[in-house]
């Protein structure tokens, strides 16, 4: 029999006003609702629940009640659905709960997918997979950029970037990670090849000998080195070359790292900056945005 309910704080990171959570309008004020009377989320970014630890959380529950309550909107007469709380909602199901303390508010389905999409990335134990997805739908179906998806989750712009990036994975991959076979550390290191023939071989060779991200990261910059064209030499009586290296120092201390500049005998060239860390990544960024703002 399940004891009384332990009813708790610390909705703050639900909604986009946190002072509003936790001081709720009277139209906003702890319920009790039916079990019965709850349907699931058609928008709920999580696939897949663990079962383990849904049992874990029901044992909970049995013995000190549900700590954080569940946010329904209602959606006709005696009927609710989950904004936020599904696997609080399975958990209380298993413990044999018939009501569950829940705040119920008036949301649009638009709102109610960007609340439940932030409230799952911050809240849940999601897999790189499903968090990455989570950021593309907040993106594309709530019309979020990284910026301000940084400023509701809480995320640096380039960690959000780097979620955002497991997508462009083959789905060889992509099911890898979710399956854990292989690390974030281990897809952010095969992210940075090119061919995907190549990435699914080295994920092949990954799993075959449990290689470690360092390892995997050394095959990659291998990987790079055989691959990286040799620089041409410049073309018979080119007489600006001086120029050219005068730039290339410009940009280097523009950017606080050694920029690679080539250029073939035709006039084509790229400019490429290269970046060893997160943090110098970011720096880049802030960098060109304040040049193009």
């Amino acid at each position: 029999m399940a004891k009384k309910n332990a009813l708790g704080r610390g909705l703050g990171a639900l909604i986009e006003n946190s002072e509003e959570v936790r001081r709720p309008r009277p139209s906003a004020s702890i319920m009790e609702i039916d079990i019965n009377q709850i349907e699931v989320n058609p928008w709920q970014p999580r696939s897949r629940f663990d079962e383990e630890r849904l049992q874990e959380l029901s044992m909970s529950i049995q013995s000190v009640g549900i700590v954080q309550p569940l946010t329904l909107r209602k959606i006709g007469e005696h009927r609710y659905q989950i904004i936020a709380g599904e696997r609080r909602f399975r958990a209380s199901k298993l413990a044999g709960l018939t009501k569950v303390p829940a705040y119920v508010r008036e949301a649009e389905d638009d709102l109610m997918l960007e609340m439940a999409l932030v409230e799952n990335i911050q809240r849940e134990d999601l897999d790189p997979i499903e968090v990455a997805i989570s950021y593309q739908r907040l993106m594309e179906e709530c019309k979020l950029t990284q910026e301000s998806m940084s400023d509701r989750v809480g995320k640096k712009r380039s960690t959000i970037s780097n979620y955002l990036r497991l997508l462009k994975l083959p789905a060889e991959i992509q099911l890898g990670l979710r399956e854990k076979q292989i690390s974030m550390g281990h897809a952010r290191a095969l992210i940075n090849v090119e061919d995907p023939a190549r990435q699914l071989a080295i994920f092949g060779q990954t799993i075959k000998e449990d290689l470690s991200v360092r390892k995997v990261e050394a095959l990659v910059r291998d990987l790079d080195k055989q691959l990286e064209p040799q620089a041409p030499k410049a073309p018979v009586g080119e007489d600006n070359n001086e120029a050219y290296s005068a730039l290339r120092h410009q940009l280097s201390s523009f950017f606080k790292t050694n920029i690679q500049f080539s250029r073939d005998p035709k006039g084509k060239g790229k400019i490429v900056i290269p970046f060893r860390s997160d943090e110098e990544l970011e720096q880049i960024v802030a960098i060109l945005d304040k040049v193009k703002s």
